[in-house]
């Protein structure tokens, strides 16, 4: 079995959701995590996760996204998180290559959503481009000033640095499809050395297709190209990484029932 945790399936239209859905599911992908990137998008997010038995989701607000209206109160996150498929905070975090919000404001959002996250109990789900420096120290303040909260950094693409201090803060990171992606050395020497306890995989469908994919529209099904890369690059058979990344993320999002019924 494979999770593919992190995806946005409320960005497919409604009549093929469906079909993407199953087609997860027969390529061993059979459980599915949506991420929230707005406040007004949390119902939608909410809905597909009572629609579907192996779809869970998270609520947030994307730093790209952080500048549109005002940032809801921590209280507010956490609220939104009160419902029993819903297994995360975020995505939240900083975007310096767009700055499409203020940095400011995006730094503001990512503290209220650690926040929050400690008050609920469920992981951060952390956005991080070009900005290592100022992640880094805003998870360190974050934890030195209220306590330990558990995280990943989702689609890592980000410096040796940022990967380390965050496993060594007890953190997570989960490799998409440009851990496949020709020019991706680095990235893959750091997938090779971080503990194996802490990695996870993903698509961030719709975004980033894995070769031999890259130019069309990811699904979550090509999570598993993703998972082979990741079992080559660490030395181990497929069906181990598959076990692997699944334990770590069921340990990890800990609301995501290990028992429930998945979709046919």
């Amino acid at each position: 079995m494979l999770i593919d945790s992190h995806c946005h399936l409320d960005y497919f239209r409604d009549d093929e959701i469906e079909a993407v859905i199953s087609g997860a599911a027969a390529a061993g992908v059979e459980r599915l995590i949506s991420i929230g990137t707005r406040v007004a998008q949390a119902g939608a997010v909410k809905r597909l996760c009572e629609r579907f038995p192996n779809v869970w989701g998270t609520v947030g607000i994307h730093p790209h996204n952080a500048g549109e209206a005002a940032l809801p109160e921590v209280e507010a996150l956490v609220a939104l998180s009160e419902h029993p498929k819903i297994i995360g905070i975020g995505e939240s975090g900083l975007d310096y290559f767009y700055n499409k919000s203020p940095q400011d404001v995006q730094q503001e959002s990512f503290r209220r959503h650690i926040r929050a996250a400690r008050i609920a109990k469920l992981p951060l789900v952390v956005h991080a481009r070009q900005a290592d420096d100022d992640i880094l120290k805003i998870l360190q303040e974050e934890r030195d000033q209220g306590g330990n909260f558990d995280f990943v950094l989702h689609c890592f693409s980000s410096g040796r640095a940022l990967a380390e201090a965050a496993v060594a803060m007890g953190g997570h990171v989960s490799f998409s499809g440009i851990l496949t992606f020709p020019k991706s050395d680095e990235l893959r020497q750091i997938a090779r050395d971080l503990p194996g306890d802490r990695l996870l995989v993903e698509t961030d469908a719709p975004y980033l297709a894995p070769v031999p994919f890259r130019g069309r529209r990811c699904e979550p099904a090509m999570v598993a190209y993703t998972a082979e890369w990741l079992a080559k690059v660490r030395g181990l058979s497929v069906s181990a990484t598959h076990a692997l990344t699944t334990a770590n993320c069921l340990r990890l999002f800990r609301r995501m029932d290990p028992g429930a019924a998945l979709a046919a």
